[in-house]
């Protein structure tokens, strides 16, 4: 259809990583549709996938120039997430999580907000080294203008399909910008700090390795270093939290999975010191539970979309310059060719024979190669570690007067569970 291409065609009640599981299923593992003027390939089956993220990946390693994108990151300046020993910051963000939930035992508990207080403290931690309690305003403020972007973007904007749109009012544009505007000021400031505090080669946090490594021949300015910071929101936010909300959600289905959990806890680690990332060599069962979360309810059930930056090949297909690509973790993650019972949630299936960890070549939940999600490295370091103090201390089950959590999900900018409360009793 000239204009609409086939946006007409793909409305329908389901989200879009249904949506286009139950396409893949109908014209195969690699069919193509329009955007609006768009063209853009769906992409369902692994091998598939690893050409456009590894194999090829130089050759898709473009984005899509969009409008909601280019708000966020001030025209594309954010530049790849620093990486360097945080470790001693989110074990302590671990501990304060600990005490803020002994003083809900035995209460029916939202764990959504008390997980996204500790993931937002240990990212602002890491980014500006600031330290919150969980009632502090200014850590409020993170949270909801994060969370303003994440549902802005979540409701999803034709203006990113047709920029020109943007001359029109827009209700959920002017909302991002001024979340975007609030949080600049605060990141702006931040930064102002670290420049009158600035020890060169003692970085106390992201911003002084990027303060560091700016000016001269560098390129990196300050808007790089507002917006690197600014990403790691984006990338250490929802997704962690997200997904150990997922993680609690099935224990509550699956009771054997955290007594299973709970033992090898404290067989390992024991009750009397806090498990640290030497642990996760011991702890098998908790790296393959937190596995398995991400494959059966991926955080991004679609991946980020790619760009062909030249003229190319996709399996059997040329694909033109220009085209836009996508890859459907979730259809990849429950293909029954590659994963026995995919619908079920089976731990083991991330164990050999002798229980150790293993990594199936289906298994993708941060993407792979070049465009390799930034905060991967980031967000197994919080998973594992937050989800082991938890499990080290508390029990959780489910409310007498509540029902078992909803596991279908809602759609956003990441793959949310429903709302659902829990009953937290400390372990005796």
């Amino acid at each position: 259809m000239p204009v609409l291409g086939s946006l007409p065609h793909l409305r329908s009640p389901l989200p879009p990583h249904l949506l286009f599981s139950k396409l893949a299923s109908r014209y195969g593992p690699l069919f193509g549709l329009y955007m609006g003027p768009h063209y853009t390939l769906v992409v369902s089956e692994v091998g598939l996938a690893r050409e456009v993220l590894l194999h090829r990946g130089k050759d898709f390693a473009g984005r899509p120039k969009m409008v909601t994108t280019d708000v966020l990151t001030r025209g594309g300046k954010d530049i790849a997430f620093a990486d360097y020993n945080t470790l001693w910051r989110i074990l302590d963000a671990a501990e304060s999580l600990c005490l803020d939930l002994q003083s809900c035992r035995g209460q029916s508990v939202d764990m959504g907000p008390i997980l996204m207080r500790a993931v937002t403290n240990v990212v602002c931690r890491l980014v500006f080294g600031s330290t919150y309690d969980p009632q502090d305003p200014e850590l409020q403020q993170v949270i909801d203008y994060n969370d303003g972007i994440v549902q802005t973007i979540a409701r999803g904007s034709l203006v990113d399909i047709f920029p020109w749109l943007q001359i029109f009012p827009n209700n959920d544009l002017a909302r991002l910008r001024q979340c975007v505007r609030i949080r600049d000021e605060l990141l702006t400031a931040k930064l102002e700090e670290h420049k009158l505090t600035l020890s060169p080669g003692e970085p106390r946090d992201l911003l002084d390795a990027l303060l560091s490594g700016s000016g001269g021949e560098s390129g990196v300015t300050d808007d790089h270093i507002l917006m690197t910071a600014a990403e790691a929101f984006g990338a250490g936010v929802e997704t962690t939290s997200t997904t150990l909300l997922w993680a609690l959600a099935f224990l509550l289905h699956h009771p054997e999975v955290q007594d299973r959990l709970h033992a090898e806890l404290d067989e390992c680690v024991g009750r009397n010191q806090h498990p640290s990332l030497s642990d996760r060599t011991s702890l098998p069962f908790l790296e393959s539970v937190l596995c398995e979360v991400m494959r059966i309810r991926p955080a991004s059930p679609i991946l980020i979309p790619h760009v062909a930056m030249q003229d190319t090949r996709l399996g059997d297909h040329g694909v033109p310059k220009g085209t836009r690509v996508l890859v459907n973790i979730w259809a990849i993650h429950h293909d029954p060719k590659h994963w026995e019972k995919p619908d079920l949630f089976i731990p083991d299936r991330f164990l050999d024979d002798t229980g150790k960890r293993i990594t199936p070549p289906s298994y993708l939940p941060f993407g792979a190669g070049t465009r390799v999600c930034v905060g991967e490295s980031l967000a197994r370091i919080e998973l594992f570690l937050l989800l082991s103090c938890l499990l080290q201390k508390f029990h959780f089950s489910v409310p007498h007067d509540a029902s078992l959590p909803d596991l279908r999900g809602r759609s956003g900018v990441v793959l949310q569970p429903q709302r659902y409360t829990v009953t937290v009793k400390l372990r005796q």
